[in-house]
């Protein structure tokens, strides 16, 4: 496998990759808060590839990352990137290309500084996410189902192979899950993301481990499941007010917190050699109402969480000390009136229209900010 390298001109031109290894600044100290998650059994990842960003929370305790569109245009957005944008277009690339190279460009830089991480842990941490094409789910422009499961499994093996703390990240959509047999057997590890109901789960996790069994050795063998949070939450006040008040705002919790066992207890059956994890994803918090740190909190202890950077600067403030809680689920009749209440298929059905969306959207406001970009640099040339 290629290993990445920090002296590869084409990867860093004109950047030196040393600046970004995770250091601490003269007289700081770590978080009590940050450090003490960690201690719990969590691991921390930044919902982020920021070069910025990925330093600070490196120095905090972070040992991965994921990136996707919106995350990509913010950095664009910064200008600190107009140098490598320029060499792009001299390079006659047009803004699709340009949008793809920038977010391979900038994973890679994330994945340098994690790759200590994943080589410390012989691959069971360290990795850096990368997001599939949105658009294959856009409701308009997107192609048929059979052409969007082939294009998953092309682009994935495009921008997986020779990468060795990357994840691909693939949403759980009929194409997406339909994909994951083919991209695990060819070696690629995967996040599957946009998961909300156990039915998704189950069949992105039975579609990984076909796959996965078909390979010459598990050595290498890593994936994640991406379930999301507070975006549940947010659907039950809206569409599910009769929920008693102790149970509305834990739907999200219990979801995940079900779906985190059935994972244990699925693997450990398998014994691979590295861990599958639960990603527990969208975490920040909805309501100002609520604590900062509400999903952080609840879901302390195992696996990993993708936190907004908003969330761990929030946390960071709160100075506490965490303690395990991911196997703990509220009162019988709290789950009693949620198993009740809340029609999971409905939920999921909801959610995934929302959420496929908002996958497309912002690549296309991507693509629009990098058409702007494009312009305006040729001209000041």
């Amino acid at each position: 496998m290629r290993r990445i390298s920090a002296t590869n001109p084409r990867a860093f031109p004109g950047q030196q990759a040393h600046a970004f290894r995770g250091f601490l600044a003269p007289g700081k100290e770590l978080v009590m808060s940050l450090k003490s998650l960690i201690a719990t059994g969590t691991k921390l990842w930044l919902d982020s590839i920021d070069p910025n960003l990925v330093e600070r929370d490196r120095a905090l305790g972070a040992t991965g990352a994921t990136s996707n569109p919106i995350i990509i245009s913010d950095i664009i957005n910064t200008g600190r990137f107009d140098d490598h944008m320029r060499c792009l277009i001299d390079e006659g690339m047009d803004d699709s290309a340009i949008a793809w190279e920038m977010t391979d460009y900038l994973v890679r830089r994330a994945q340098e500084v994690f790759l200590p991480v994943w080589e410390q842990t012989k691959g069971n941490d360290g990795y850096v996410s990368f997001e599939l094409d949105p658009l294959l789910e856009d409701r308009e422009l997107g192609p048929p189902h059979d052409k969007r499961v082939k294009e998953y499994i092309e682009l994935g093996k495009h921008w997986g192979s020779g990468h060795v703390n990357r994840l691909i990240k693939v949403p759980a959509t009929a194409a997406g899950l339909d994909a994951l047999e083919e991209l695990a057997a060819a070696g690629i590890n995967l996040n599957v993301t946009l998961i909300f109901s156990e039915r998704q789960y189950k069949i992105a996790r039975e579609n990984i481990w076909r796959g996965a069994q078909r390979r010459k050795s598990l050595d290498h063998f890593k994936s994640v499941y991406s379930i999301f949070v507070s975006r549940v939450d947010v659907y039950t006040e809206k569409h599910v007010p009769e929920l008693s008040p102790d149970a509305q705002g834990q739907v999200g919790i219990v979801n995940v917190k079900r779906l985190w066992q059935l994972n244990q207890a699925f693997w450990k059956g398998k014994n691979p050699p590295l861990q599958q994890e639960i990603v527990f994803a969208s975490t920040g918090t909805k309501k100002s109402s609520d604590p900062p740190d509400k999903y952080v909190d609840a879901l302390a202890g195992s696996d990993i969480q993708t936190n907004p950077p908003a969330t761990n600067d929030a946390v960071e403030k709160l100075n506490k000390q965490y303690s395990r809680k991911v196997d703990q689920l509220p009162a019988q009749a709290v789950l009693d009136d949620i198993d009740a209440k809340v029609d999971v298929a409905k939920m999921e059905q909801v959610l995934m229209d929302e959420g496929t969306a908002k996958f497309a959207d912002p690549h296309k406001a991507l693509l629009k900010l990098i058409a702007e970009k494009h312009e305006a640099l040729a001209a000041a040339q």
